[in-house]
């Protein structure tokens, strides 16, 4: 009786502790290769979280100078012109005097009046690369030049009304009155950002210092301006390690409650090992579709920065394709915070009221060029004034997502149409698309988190498997509904419904 016993016993223990001891051994041999995995996944992420704050800084400069070209159209006397432009500065906040050129140089136009002849021996030294402007201005594309002033920089640029235009920037009060509120916003509880210049502190959130940070870049506008920034919580190995530990000691809680039965050891590690499988493959496609559009950015840039480009056609198309893979890897970076926002219960809506039609519209518009340039036939339908109430950007994520995946999923037929309407006190968005299409089975996974299909050419299409998911969490968080027609040989046809604005 008691050999038996012992045999169960032993058996019993050998079936416990081996999956400790395999599970254990793996962990800590995959540490090193689990660590750099996700090392560059972060490392990727901050990248795209300092280009984006750069891409804010840039953003800002072009609205002004946008202004700017409405106030000299509007000002065609020269005292009117100054007054008005003086009128403009503390709108800037940080922009202490704008000085306006003729081509010859002959005729200066300053809101303030300050050292007026070193403006224009810059503007004279700098006279060549001015005419470039002028080339690309009637490209219709914006070029500027950032020249360093003491505490402040000169904006050098050309405007649509021919007029040389420098901006005098206080560096300093840039950073802290104009861009301080974006880092404080992306900061949130999740990085430590910081400003500095040559060692001094210049803004931080929450006492930040340049030797713990984790990447840092250099302003694209303010010359020996540095941008830094770390994950808060300690550093990455030391996130990495705890996680393995964890899993480490999970694993070992599971092992002993395995003693109990063969049949809770099955089902006990069947779950760890599907839950391992999905983030693994969440990590593989997320580094898929991160190293990607890198891969083309560098290697365009490289191409423009060696000078091996002469052609400026061919120049304005490396900078297209720059650009696009740039909104592409920042989408995917968005979608990923976006997500665990959601997940962590941290995103809550802003409704107001809003006309889906015409936020359906913008979206269009944004696109369009993007996707004829990969051959699309890309249509808006407008079914008018659509009112609903909402969270404007988290819908415009919907229908972003939707599109991607129309584009990403199609094949030799490429063609979309995007619709808006009114449909029994529904207002809805439609995204249809003549592409591979969702097998039936397929369908009701489609929208749960880390979902990616089985086989076929849905599963060879790389992706997150979260866009469908959030889609999902947007949707059931506006009190809306989705509706999917599919067909693997016609393409798929998404519908978004919101209830519509009440009176």
């Amino acid at each position: 009786m008691n050999k038996p016993i012992k045999k169960i016993a032993i058996i019993l223990a050998v079936i416990s502790l081996f999956p400790i001891i395999f599970f254990s051994i793996n962990e800590y041999l995959s540490l090193n290769k689990n660590e750099k995995i996700i090392q560059d996944i972060y490392n990727k992420q901050l990248d795209a979280i300092i280009f984006s704050i750069n891409q804010y800084s840039d953003d800002i400069v072009r609205s002004w100078i946008f202004k700017t070209e409405d106030i000299i159209r509007q000002n065609k006397d020269e005292k009117l012109l100054q007054n008005s432009l003086n009128k403009y500065l503390p709108i800037t906040q940080s922009v202490k005097n704008i000085v306006l050129a003729d081509t010859l140089l002959d005729a200066l136009t300053a809101a303030k009046f300050s050292d007026l002849d070193s403006i224009r021996k810059i503007i004279k030294n700098n006279i060549n690369l001015v005419r470039r402007f002028f080339i690309y201005k009637n490209q219709n594309y914006q070029k500027m030049e950032s020249i360093d002033f003491g505490d402040d920089v000169l904006l050098l640029f050309v405007t649509n009304n021919d007029k040389i235009c420098v901006f005098q920037l206080n560096k300093k009060d840039f950073v802290t009155k104009n861009l301080s509120g974006r880092i404080r916003s992306i900061a949130s509880d999740k990085f430590d950002v910081g400003v500095f210049h040559s060692g001094e502190t210049i803004y931080s959130t929450e006492n930040f210092k340049i030797e713990k940070a984790q990447q840092s870049a250099n302003f694209w506008l303010i010359s020996r301006y540095k941008l830094a920034m770390s994950v808060k919580g300690g550093t990455l190995e030391e996130i990495i390690h705890s996680r393995v530990y964890t899993n480490i000691a999970l694993i070992v809680a599971l092992g002993l409650l395995m003693s109990i039965g063969v049949f809770f050891v099955y089902r006990n590690i069947k779950r760890e090992m599907e839950l391992a499988q999905i983030k693994s493959d969440f990590v593989s496609n997320v580094s898929h579709e991160l190293r990607t559009p890198l891969a083309l950015i560098n290697m365009y840039a490289e191409t423009l920065e060696m000078d091996r480009i002469k052609s400026e056609v061919k120049k304005k198309e490396y900078y297209s394709i720059i650009s696009g893979e740039t909104n592409r890897l920042s989408n995917i970076v968005n979608r990923i915070l976006s997500f665990s926002k959601l997940e962590a219960g941290k995103r809550n809506f802003v409704f107001e009221k809003i006309d889906l039609n015409d936020s359906a519209k913008k979206i269009y518009e944004t696109y369009l060029h993007h996707l004829q340039n990969k051959e699309f036939e890309f249509t808006f339908v407008s079914g008018g004034e659509v009112l609903i109430s909402g969270d404007k950007e988290a819908i415009s994520e919907v229908i972003v997502n939707l599109i991607d995946n129309a584009s990403k999923y199609s094949n030799e037929i490429k063609k979309i149409i995007l619709r808006t309407g009114v449909v029994n006190q529904f207002g809805f968005v439609e995204i249809e698309d003549s592409g591979i299409g969702i097998s039936q089975d397929e369908q009701s996974k489609i929208f749960d988190k880390f979902y990616r299909a089985a086989k076929g050419l849905v599963h060879d299409t790389k992706g997150t498997g979260i866009g469908l998911a959030l889609v999902k969490y947007i949707v059931d968080g506006h009190k809306g509904k989705i509706e999917l027609e599919s067909d693997t040989s016609k393409g798929s046809k998404f519908r978004i419904l919101f209830p519509l604005e009440e009176d």
